[in-house]
Protein backbone atom coordinates (compact mmCIF):
# COMPACT_ATOMS: atom_id res chain seq x y z
CA UNK A 1 0.00 0.00 0.00
CA UNK A 2 1.47 3.38 -1.00
CA UNK A 3 1.89 6.23 1.43
CA UNK A 4 0.62 9.73 0.54
CA UNK A 5 3.38 12.12 -0.52
CA UNK A 6 3.90 14.91 1.97
CA UNK A 7 3.91 18.55 0.97
CA UNK A 8 7.52 18.81 2.10
CA UNK A 9 8.51 15.94 -0.20
CA UNK A 10 6.70 17.55 -3.15
CA UNK A 11 8.47 20.86 -2.47
CA UNK A 12 11.85 19.13 -2.38
CA UNK A 13 11.09 17.37 -5.67
CA UNK A 14 10.03 20.64 -7.22
CA UNK A 15 13.24 22.34 -6.11
CA UNK A 16 15.31 19.43 -7.42
CA UNK A 17 13.60 19.65 -10.83
CA UNK A 18 14.12 23.43 -10.94
CA UNK A 19 17.81 23.01 -10.08
CA UNK A 20 18.19 20.37 -12.79
CA UNK A 21 16.54 22.59 -15.39
CA UNK A 22 18.78 25.51 -14.38
CA UNK A 23 21.87 23.34 -14.87
CA UNK A 24 20.75 21.97 -18.23
CA UNK A 25 19.60 25.23 -19.86
CA UNK A 26 22.26 27.42 -21.48
CA UNK A 27 23.06 30.68 -19.67
CA UNK A 28 21.22 32.77 -22.29
CA UNK A 29 18.01 30.85 -21.68
CA UNK A 30 18.37 31.29 -17.92
CA UNK A 31 18.95 35.03 -18.29
CA UNK A 32 16.06 37.41 -17.97
CA UNK A 33 13.98 37.20 -21.11
CA UNK A 34 14.16 39.92 -23.68
CA UNK A 35 11.06 41.97 -24.31
CA UNK A 36 9.39 42.56 -27.61
CA UNK A 37 9.23 45.11 -30.37
CA UNK A 38 6.81 48.03 -30.08
CA UNK A 39 6.17 50.19 -33.15
CA UNK A 40 4.93 53.78 -33.14
CA UNK A 41 3.06 53.96 -36.43
CA UNK A 42 -0.43 54.50 -37.88
CA UNK A 43 -2.71 55.36 -34.97
CA UNK A 44 -0.16 54.61 -32.25
CA UNK A 45 1.87 57.56 -31.00
CA UNK A 46 5.35 57.22 -29.56
CA UNK A 47 3.99 57.96 -26.09
CA UNK A 48 1.27 55.29 -26.34
CA UNK A 49 3.71 52.67 -27.58
CA UNK A 50 6.35 53.62 -25.01
CA UNK A 51 3.87 53.43 -22.13
CA UNK A 52 2.70 50.01 -23.30
CA UNK A 53 6.28 48.76 -23.64
CA UNK A 54 7.14 49.99 -20.15
CA UNK A 55 4.08 48.34 -18.64
CA UNK A 56 4.69 44.99 -20.37
CA UNK A 57 8.37 44.56 -19.63
CA UNK A 58 10.06 43.98 -16.30
CA UNK A 59 12.49 46.65 -15.19
CA UNK A 60 15.81 46.45 -17.02
CA UNK A 61 14.66 43.73 -19.43
CA UNK A 62 15.75 44.88 -22.87
CA UNK A 63 12.91 45.77 -25.26
CA UNK A 64 12.71 47.74 -28.49
CA UNK A 65 10.71 50.81 -29.50
CA UNK A 66 10.71 51.62 -33.22
CA UNK A 67 9.40 55.03 -34.27
CA UNK A 68 8.22 55.46 -37.85
CA UNK A 69 7.46 58.90 -39.33
CA UNK A 70 5.65 61.02 -38.27
CA UNK A 71 6.15 59.59 -34.75
CA UNK A 72 9.90 60.19 -34.65
CA UNK A 73 9.74 63.68 -33.12
CA UNK A 74 10.20 62.26 -29.60
CA UNK A 75 13.61 60.97 -30.68
CA UNK A 76 14.90 64.37 -31.78
CA UNK A 77 17.09 66.74 -29.78
CA UNK A 78 14.29 69.32 -30.22
CA UNK A 79 11.56 67.09 -28.70
CA UNK A 80 9.14 68.71 -26.27
CA UNK A 81 9.85 68.19 -22.58
CA UNK A 82 6.96 65.73 -22.17
CA UNK A 83 8.33 63.54 -25.01
CA UNK A 84 11.84 63.72 -23.55
CA UNK A 85 10.49 62.48 -20.21
CA UNK A 86 8.84 59.46 -21.85
CA UNK A 87 11.92 58.77 -23.97
CA UNK A 88 14.14 58.90 -20.88
CA UNK A 89 11.84 56.50 -19.02
CA UNK A 90 12.10 54.04 -21.93
CA UNK A 91 15.90 54.06 -21.96
CA UNK A 92 16.09 53.93 -18.15
CA UNK A 93 13.73 50.95 -18.23
CA UNK A 94 15.92 48.95 -20.63
CA UNK A 95 14.39 50.11 -23.90
CA UNK A 96 16.35 50.52 -27.12
CA UNK A 97 15.14 53.40 -29.32
CA UNK A 98 15.09 52.65 -33.03
CA UNK A 99 14.42 54.36 -36.37
CA UNK A 100 14.66 52.89 -39.84
CA UNK A 101 17.75 53.65 -41.89
CA UNK A 102 15.37 53.85 -44.85
CA UNK A 103 13.65 56.88 -43.27
CA UNK A 104 16.99 58.59 -42.76
CA UNK A 105 17.96 57.80 -46.35
CA UNK A 106 14.78 59.21 -47.86
CA UNK A 107 14.92 62.38 -45.73
CA UNK A 108 11.89 61.61 -43.51
CA UNK A 109 14.20 61.63 -40.48
CA UNK A 110 17.15 63.99 -40.05
CA UNK A 111 19.92 61.86 -38.50
CA UNK A 112 21.77 64.98 -37.29
CA UNK A 113 18.81 65.83 -35.04
CA UNK A 114 18.42 62.39 -33.42
CA UNK A 115 19.51 61.94 -29.81
CA UNK A 116 22.66 59.79 -29.49
CA UNK A 117 20.77 56.82 -27.96
CA UNK A 118 18.79 56.18 -31.17
CA UNK A 119 19.88 53.27 -33.34
CA UNK A 120 19.22 53.26 -37.09
CA UNK A 121 18.15 49.81 -38.32
CA UNK A 122 18.29 48.50 -41.86
CA UNK A 123 15.51 46.44 -43.36
CA UNK A 124 15.93 43.31 -45.43
CA UNK A 125 18.21 43.73 -48.43
CA UNK A 126 16.56 43.65 -51.87
CA UNK A 127 15.72 40.26 -53.36
CA UNK A 128 18.77 38.75 -55.02
CA UNK A 129 21.22 40.73 -52.90
CA UNK A 130 23.99 38.88 -51.11
CA UNK A 131 24.28 41.56 -48.39
CA UNK A 132 22.77 39.14 -45.84
CA UNK A 133 24.31 35.73 -46.52
CA UNK A 134 22.12 32.67 -45.83
CA UNK A 135 22.22 31.73 -42.16
CA UNK A 136 23.46 35.17 -41.05
CA UNK A 137 21.37 37.46 -38.86
CA UNK A 138 23.25 40.72 -39.20
CA UNK A 139 24.21 42.97 -42.06
CA UNK A 140 27.82 44.17 -42.35
CA UNK A 141 28.60 46.88 -39.82
CA UNK A 142 25.62 46.17 -37.56
CA UNK A 143 26.17 45.90 -33.83
CA UNK A 144 24.29 42.80 -32.58
CA UNK A 145 24.11 44.37 -29.12
CA UNK A 146 21.65 46.96 -30.49
CA UNK A 147 19.32 44.40 -32.07
CA UNK A 148 16.94 41.75 -30.76
CA UNK A 149 18.31 38.29 -30.01
CA UNK A 150 15.01 36.71 -30.98
CA UNK A 151 14.89 35.74 -34.65
CA UNK A 152 11.16 36.49 -34.81
CA UNK A 153 11.57 39.97 -33.30
CA UNK A 154 14.53 40.75 -35.58
CA UNK A 155 12.50 39.56 -38.59
CA UNK A 156 9.58 41.84 -37.60
CA UNK A 157 11.98 44.75 -37.14
CA UNK A 158 13.62 44.25 -40.53
CA UNK A 159 10.24 43.84 -42.19
CA UNK A 160 9.01 47.11 -40.68
CA UNK A 161 12.12 48.87 -42.00
CA UNK A 162 12.04 47.34 -45.49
Amino acid sequence: MSRPTSIETRCRRGLAVAALVACVLPPAARAQSEGGLYIAERGFSFQQVAERALSQNPRNARFFVLALPPHTSALLTTAPRSAVAVRDRVTAGGGVLLVCQRDIGNGSVDASRLVPAVVAVRGFPPTGSNALPPGERYLPGENPDNLPRSNETLRRLRAACS
